[in-house]
């Protein structure tokens, strides 16, 4: 049954975050990006089945060439997506045709790893496949931020208030 459950996890989020992709998104200035590809990845990782116990030398590889090839995707999303800046110092995005490339891209090369896995027989659980989907999105959300910090306005000046300019002496209390 938890197959089947990540199964439904990994399906209902990539169907909610690809069909988001093409819709105009505001980025968010919060910390709290990091947070859904955390959960996704404890879910994968509460499973024992992550490494075929029979095959673990070929199940690494597997894991770790998805693994790479998730923080391949995320980047080219991420880099492929559009940003701009509204007025009011809002930062949007929206993903483009180049991004959509990327996502076909990368379900090639991960259904290409699985016939590599089921040639070389082995177990192959969808926990490393929720897990490559948390980097994915991991690596995806990190570079949109940082992108959408170089957007948004920094405020150099402001009005002066009282005090500005004058130096301030320090003194020592004395009792």
């Amino acid at each position: 049954m938890p197959g089947l459950m990540n199964t439904v996890v990994i399906l209902a989020v990539a169907a909610v975050v690809i069909t988001r992709q093409f819709t105009a998104q505001r980025i968010a200035s919060d910390r709290r990006w990091w947070l859904v590809p955390a959960f996704l990845a404890v879910l994968a990782l509460r499973e024992p089945g992550v490494i075929d116990p029979h095959h673990q030398i070929e199940a690494s590889l597997l894991l770790g060439a998805e693994l790479v090839t998730a923080v391949a995707i995320g980047a080219g999303w991420a880099w492929t997506t559009r940003i701009w800046a509204e007025p009011d110092g809002a930062v949007w995005s929206r993903s483009t045709k180049a991004g959509a490339a990327v996502w076909a891209a990368g379900i090639c090369l991960r259904l290409g790893l699985f016939g590599i896995g089921t040639l070389l027989d082995v177990h192959q659980n969808s926990s490393a496949l929720m897990l490559g989907l948390a980097a994915t999105l991991l690596v995806r959300s990190g570079l949109l931020n940082r992108r959408a910090q170089s957007l948004r306005p920094t405020v150099t000046s402001h009005s002066p208030t009282y005090g500005d300019g004058v130096g301030r002496v320090l003194r020592k209390e004395r009792l």
